[in-house]
C-alpha cells in the first residue's frame, strides 16, 4: 500500500501478512479522494475511519493535513500496526480497538467524513446497521458525509440518507448525507 497524495505521497507501507485485512486498492482511494478534495479541506476536517484495519486512509486523510483522525478497529494487530505507523510517520491518529458497532452505540465524537471498510462478508443487515447508528446518533457534523466501501453484489441504495455510489473495480463507494427534511441538527 502506498500514499497517495500530501506531505507522505508515494511512502509505501507493508502490514504484516497475517492481519485480516482487504486494503482499499491505489486505484479506488485515488478516485476516493479526488472526489472529497472538491468538498472538503482536509485541514479543516475530523475524520473517524471504521474497520481502519491497515489505517490506509486515515494515513491519506493525515499526509493531506487533516490532524483529527480516529481510528477504530476490533482487531489487536490492526490497532497495534496503525498505532507503530502514525508515530513512525507522525500521523496524528487516535487509535481505538473495539468493535465498531459497539462504538458507534457509546461514542458522543463526530466528524466531517466518516469511512467505514467493513469485512465484505459481512450480512447485508449489518452494513445497513453502520448508517442506521451514524445517523441515529447524529454523528455527522455539518456537511458532512458518511461512506461506506462494500462489495459491487451488495445494494444499500434503499437506505435512508443514501445518495450515491462510486464503483472502481470490484469495490464500491456509497455516500450519505442528510439531505431535504432530514437536515442535520444544528452542532
Amino acid at each position: 500500500m502506498r500514499i497517495i497524495s500530501g506531505k507522505n505521497k508515494g511512502q509505501r507501507l507493508t502490514a504484516p501478512k497475517k492481519l485480516p485485512v482487504r486494503p482499499t486498492t491505489d486505484m479506488a482511494k485515488e478516485a476516493l479522494f479526488n472526489i472529497l478534495n472538491n468538498q472538503y479541506h482536509f485541514n479543516d476536517i475530523k475524520v473517524l475511519d471504521l474497520f481502519a484495519g491497515t489505517g490506509n486512509i486515515g494515513y491519506e486523510f493525515a499526509s493531506r493535513g487533516s490532524e483529527q483522525i480516529t481510528a477504530v478497529d476490533a482487531d489487536p494487530g490492526c490497532v497495534k500496526f496503525i498505532i507503530e505507523t502514525s508515530e513512525k510517520l507522525e500521523f496524528p491518529i487516535q487509535v481505538i480497538k473495539s468493535d465498531v458497532y459497539d462504538y458507534l452505540e457509546r461514542n458522543p465524537v463526530k466528524a466531517h467524513i466518516i469511512f467505514a471498510d467493513p469485512p465484505y462478508d459481512l450480512p447485508l443487515e449489518d452494513f445497513f446497521k453502520i448508517a442506521e447508528l451514524v445517523f441515529k446518533k447524529e454523528l455527522l457534523l455539518e456537511n458532512g458525509v458518511l461512506i461506506i466501501e462494500h462489495p459491487k453484489n451488495t445494494d444499500l441504495s434503499k437506505t435512508e440518507h443514501y445518495t450515491n455510489e462510486r464503483r472502481y473495480g470490484g469495490s464500491v463507494f456509497s455516500f450519505f448525507e442528510w439531505t431535504g427534511d432530514n437536515e442535520i441538527p444544528k452542532q
